[in-house]
C-alpha cells in the first residue's frame, strides 16, 4: 500500500471515529507535535485520547503516548467536548 493510500485511510477513519464519539465539531489532528504547533501558534498543542476521550498537556505522562491519539489545539478539544486528564501531572 502507498504511502498516500495509508495517509487518506488514516484521515477517513479517524474522522469516522470523531463522529463516533460524538464530536460536534471537526478537529484538525496532527501525526507530529510541531504541526500542530504550526497550524494554531497562539494556542497550546494536547494529545488527544479518542478511546477515553480526554487530552493531555506537554507536562503530563501520557502525553504523545498511545496509537489512538493525536496531536491537537487545545482550543479545538475543547470545542470538540474533549476533558483534560487530571492523571499524570508533574
Amino acid at each position: 500500500m502507498s504511502c498516500r493510500k495509508q495517509a487518506v485511510g488514516t484521515a477517513a477513519a479517524l474522522i469516522i471515529l470523531l463522529s463516533a464519539t460524538g464530536a460536534s465539531a471537526l478537529l484538525a489532528l496532527f501525526r507530529y507535535e510541531d504541526q500542530a504547533q504550526r497550524h494554531c501558534p497562539d494556542d497550546v498543542v494536547v494529545w488527544l485520547d479518542f478511546k477515553k476521550s480526554k487530552y493531555y498537556l506537554r507536562n503530563q505522562k501520557l502525553y504523545g503516548g498511545g496509537s489512538a491519539g493525536s496531536y491537537v489545539c487545545l482550543k479545538e478539544a475543547r470545542r470538540g467536548y474533549y476533558r483534560r486528564s487530571l492523571l499524570g501531572l508533574r
